[in-house]
């Protein structure tokens, strides 16, 4: 079950995509043309690949569990892109915490 927020990783790109909810992801990401590496981390570290049919995005569970650490270097690399943030402040006690953090970005 997914935990909500999320956040998704698109594959060979540092930018990530905060999503509140089901009807969020949906929203945000139904005109995306998905990739095979691409995925989302839900709020407690378990990754999802994205899956596109009929019109209709899904997520299927991975193998893969991401800890607070490795969530914070991702957004650490997104932050980075952006030039705004001084990436030694970033730092989270929680998964959850982190993911919250990307709320707050003008989409």
């Amino acid at each position: 079950m997914i935990r909500w927020p999320s956040l998704v990783k698109l594959d060979g790109d540092d930018e990530l995509i905060y999503v509140a909810s089901e009807n969020d992801f949906q929203a945000e990401c139904s005109d995306m043309i998905v990739g095979e590496d691409d995925y989302l981390i839900d709020s407690e570290g378990d990754s999802y690949a994205l899956q596109s049919s009929s019109n209709q995005l899904s997520l299927a569970k991975r193998t893969d569990q991401y800890s607070v650490e490795s969530v914070t270097k991702l957004i650490r690399n997104h932050e980075f892109q952006k030039a705004e943030v001084c990436l030694m402040k970033i730092h989270f006690l929680t998964i959850e915490e982190a993911i919250q953090s990307l709320a707050f970005e003008p989409r």
